[in-house]
């Protein structure tokens, strides 16, 4: 991330981003889904086809995407809040299903780390330090030096930015908190064969619900704001 002085002053600013279709933009959203919600069920069902038992099969389909995370987080360099939190989450979830040694625990430990997560996001939101930023910020300037210098001005003198900015980290954590209870609740009252297939679905249709919302109210608008800013700004 490059410093104000450094953004307003590249020789670079007014070249024009990388191309950025909405067919590529597309991809990058659901690439994550895939990776972290198709590879772990498929994975699922391939184990319990080749006979290993249900607390097995859940257990080594989620060693996945708790690997893609930490190498994220170690190919960055960078530890950011919400990754170390997910990363955490994750890790103990694992290690307490496993001593325990329970299937419909292993169900609901997704669950858990859903409220946990959802829960430090919508108060971050909610004390006007939103966690999503770290995420949002890169997708909405697209590598754009203008764009860039625009997100900082307006982040430290635009009160409509900041709403729209806590906004959009407020709505993800309202939607992970209450898809947290949902899968909690089928955990323990659905046969464990019905909440794999289930519990994905709730989380897909979570994640799908909150990506178009919070664009609507908050990265919409701060996607606007931008444009208008950086154009000013040239």
């Amino acid at each position: 991330m490059t410093s104000p002085a450094a953004t307003v002053t590249a020789p670079v600013a007014d070249a024009p981003a990388a191309p950025h279709t909405p067919r590529n933009a597309l991809l990058d959203s659901l690439m994550p889904l895939l990776v972290d919600v198709g590879v772990p069920l498929a994975s699922y069902y391939a184990l319990k086809t080749a006979g290993l038992g249900t607390f097995a099969a859940l257990a080594w389909s989620s060693v996945l995407p708790a690997v893609r995370t930490v190498w994220g987080v170690a190919r960055k360099r960078r530890l950011n809040g919400l990754a170390a939190l997910i990363v955490t989450v994750n890790v103990v979830s694992l290690l307490t299903s496993l001593a325990v040694g329970d299937p419909r625990l292993m169900l609901a430990k997704d669950s858990g780390v859903s409220s946990i997560i959802g829960l430090v996001i919508l108060v971050t939101a909610l004390k006007g330090q939103p966690m999503m930023t770290a995420g949002l910020r890169p997708w909405l300037v697209k590598g754009d030096t203008a764009k860039d210098a625009a997100w900082q001005r307006l982040a430290a003198g635009s009160a409509a930015f900041r709403r729209a900015e806590i906004r959009f980290s407020a709505v993800w954590g309202a939607a992970l908190l209450g898809e947290c209870v949902v899968r909690a609740v089928g955990a323990y009252t659905l046969p464990v064969e019905t909440m794999v297939w289930l519990g994905t679905v709730a989380m897909a249709a979570t994640l799908v619900f909150a990506f178009l919302l919070s664009g609507r109210v908050g990265a919409v608008p701060m996607e606007r704001m931008i444009a208008e800013e950086a154009g000013a700004g040239r």
